[in-house]
């Protein structure tokens, strides 16, 4: 069973930085690919970016890509997002999830096992 606890969201004017984290509880989120999605009211969720266990594949969406950097450190059990040059249309509430096919990416919603229960990122204009 694993755990995921998201952070760090808030209000953030167009052009700034917030930094995302979550924090993973289970012996075995090292041999989880993880990843963000988001989702705006009355919208489906969307894939933004994962890592996967060893981090040595990174896959983004084009909506983010050059923007946001995904990152994660096993020793602390914590995934990391550092959105920069933030855009009003990145409001969303963000969420983490991990996906037990460590070794590879998927995008799909439906590819994810375990979720956390989401934070508020709101880009003012």
């Amino acid at each position: 069973q694993v755990q995921l606890v998201e952070s760090g969201g808030g209000l953030v004017q167009a052009g700034g930085s917030l930094r995302l984290s979550c924090a993973a509880s289970g012996r075995i989120f090292s041999s989880y690919t993880m990843g963000w999605f988001r989702q705006a009211p009355g919208k489906e969720r969307e894939f933004v970016a994962a890592r996967t266990r060893s981090g040595g594949s990174t896959y983004y969406a084009d909506s983010v890509k050059g923007r946001f950097t995904i990152s994660r450190d096993n020793a602390k059990n914590t995934m990391y997002l550092q959105m920069d040059s933030l855009k009003p249309e990145d409001t969303d509430v963000y969420y983490c999830a991990a996906d037990r096919l460590g070794y590879t990416i998927r995008t799909p919603v439906s590819a994810y096992d375990y979720w956390g229960q989401g934070t508020q990122v709101t880009v003012s204009s």
